[in-house]
């Protein structure tokens, strides 16, 4: 359980990306973006639940997350 809290810890001085500036960066969809990051352990999402309707979602992703995935997508040739 400790290891989980200390994983999910933000660092401040870590910038946050918006999905619109991922998909730019990457070129692809935004739809695209939320899929890949949406259960990505590290990814900071925001919940804005309002009583009897649909829950808002906002979705922050920090530059090493960001990294992180990239790597793993990548393969160098």
């Amino acid at each position: 359980m400790h290891n989980e809290a200390a994983a999910s810890r933000v660092d401040v001085t870590d910038t946050l990306l918006t999905v619109e500036e991922v998909a730019e960066r990457l070129k692809v969809n935004a739809e695209t973006v939320r899929r890949l990051f949406m259960n990505e352990p590290g990814a900071i999402i925001l919940c804005h639940p309002r009583k009897g309707r649909r829950v808002y979602r906002t979705l922050r992703i920090p530059e090493h997350v960001y990294e992180r995935v990239l790597t793993r997508f990548v393969k160098v040739a």
